[in-house]
């Protein structure tokens, strides 16, 4: 005969309630189980594991030692529950997440921060990467989600949009041009301007759009990023334009925001590999990136629109 797992059960139930009442409540079961269960165990084992003392039980030296090796084998069992509750949780999971370098100082710390309040033990893996490589690790099944500026779906992966907004015109402290409630393209001509780099989708729109209107620039300085954009337009080196999440982090008494009047959509993309295994905290996070997507959105209609409502 050998020792059963409800055997060992009841046990510990005795040496945590000191009576067969109370271990039978505890365990939701009859007092004649529980007296059964211990005597088939003792007769196992061979020895008396409690004395009856006026209606109780304490525990023999055999069975003080015996529970002390059961207690060590419940800490192994208590652990794979406490590692099962945290997968269910996220807890000590990482979720990999891929995206453009803009998107780390405006849309992502507010999606943390969310995502972090509800699962504390969650841990976020952030990646930056420039189109097109990002969307071919996309492809590749290489992460979690994905953000990207695009409207299509890179293949193998779904594509939800999160926020459509428009460019805006950052201007520093003491800007004559900040006079304007709306900025015209027109208003940039001979103006010390910070560009994005040559090969920069927006950059490559915005020079078609001011050739075709015959406006010519003073370019001081090009600069691959938007915070560095917004960095250099706070010092004073020029005026620019840049998407309207970046312009909002830097905002302050040394720059401001005004909208264009032409149109220069800029789009927020989320996108999850569809053959990659599906992280159980996925659907979480995008939530909290869609959230935060829409605080964003507010604070920009809040913003801007009183301009374009009196423009």
């Amino acid at each position: 005969m050998r020792i059963t797992y409800r055997q060992i059960e009841i046990f510990r139930a005795l040496m945590a309630a000191g009576s067969v009442t109370k271990a039978a409540e505890m365990l939701f079961t009859s007092q004649p189980t529980v007296s059964r269960e211990l005597a088939r165990l003792e007769q196992v084992i061979g020895l008396e594991l409690f004395e009856r003392v006026q209606g109780r039980l304490r525990p023999s030296l055999p069975g003080l030692t015996l529970f002390d090796e059961i207690k060590r084998s419940y800490v192994g069992i208590e652990r794979i529950n406490a590692t099962a509750a945290s997968l269910r949780e996220f807890r000590g999971g990482r979720l990999s997440v891929l995206t453009l370098p803009a998107f780390t100082h405006s849309l992502l710390p507010g999606a943390c921060q969310r995502f972090a309040a509800q699962h504390p033990g969650a841990g976020v893996s952030i990646s930056t990467q420039e189109s097109p490589v990002l969307e071919e690790w996309l492809t590749g099944q290489l992460y979690d989600i994905g953000l990207t500026e695009h409207d299509s779906a890179p293949a193998g992966t779904s594509l939800t949009r999160l926020l459509e907004v428009n460019e805006v015109c950052v201007l520093p402290a003491g800007h004559p041009l900040l006079a304007r409630q709306f900025i015209e393209l027109e208003d940039l001509a001979q103006q010390s301007f910070i560009s994005l780099s040559p090969t920069d989708p927006y950059r490559i729109q915005l020079d078609s759009a001011c050739a075709a209107k015959g406006i010519e620039r003073r370019i001081v300085v090009e600069t691959p990023s938007a915070v560095s954009l917004c960095g250099l337009v706070r010092k004073g080196v020029g005026v620019g334009i840049v998407n309207p999440l970046t312009a909002l982090d830097f905002e302050g008494t040394e720059l401001h925001i005004r909208p264009l009047r032409d149109t220069y959509t800029f789009r927020v993309s989320l996108v999850k590999p569809i053959h990659r295994p599906l992280n159980p905290a996925v659907t979480s996070f995008s939530l909290a990136v869609q959230q935060e997507a829409d605080v964003i959105q507010s604070m920009l209609d809040a913003k801007l629109g009183s301009r374009r409502e009196t423009a």
